[in-house]
């Protein structure tokens, strides 16, 4: 019983070892493959126009961003603060930003801590400004058999995906792995 534990305990550390560069880089091909173009799509309805367009965000970034705000001004962007404008650039910038800095596996964990935040932020304002609370079926819930509700279930499996990164790193194939390669190892 002896010899079958350490054959197990041998094959898993080097299964181990082998998972702790492996799986941050999966992370990074999970995230590219099922959320870039959702957020690289969701960017480029923000946009305004020309090439400064993430400057002077669409009228349709304020709607998504700050639903109740807009229609108490009937959809006149002048008549919002510059927190308002503030909170929408800096949203679409964020929404390509970080996940091409994630994609690259540069500033890898701060750029997930900074997606999830985005995340918790984007599922709020689904829940609370644009009404989702009143559906059961947007809210959804955990530990049930259901497992597609669109705020609870996927947002959780993203934010553990992010929370992957986070606590991981780029992995093996990385810039974050290429520009600290030569760094000294620090002193414990």
């Amino acid at each position: 019983m002896n010899t079958l534990i350490n054959v197990y305990n041998s094959l898993f550390s080097t299964v181990s070892h082998m998972a702790s560069g492996a799986v941050p880089l999966l992370a990074r091909l999970t995230f590219a493959a099922v959320l870039l173009h959702y957020f690289i799509a969701s960017g480029l309805t923000k946009l305004g126009d020309g090439f400064f367009g993430f400057l002077s965000p669409s009228v349709g970034a304020y709607a998504q961003i700050f639903p109740k705000a807009m229609e108490a001004v009937t959809y006149d962007i002048s008549q919002l603060t510059v927190f308002h404008w503030a909170v929408v650039t800096g949203g679409t910038i964020a929404e390509f930003a970080l996940p091409a800095l994630i994609v690259l596996g540069l500033l890898t964990r701060l750029a997930a801590l900074g997606m999830i935040g985005f995340v918790v932020v984007q599922s709020l304002t689904d829940l609370f400004g644009h009404g989702g609370i009143e559906h059961a079926g947007t809210l959804g819930a955990w530990f049930d058999k259901a497992s597609d509700s669109l705020i609870l279930d996927q947002r959780t499996l993203w934010v553990f995906l992010l929370a992957t990164l986070v606590f991981k790193g780029g992995g093996w194939l990385s810039l974050d792995r290429l520009l600290t390669r030569n760094q000294p190892a620090s002193a414990a």
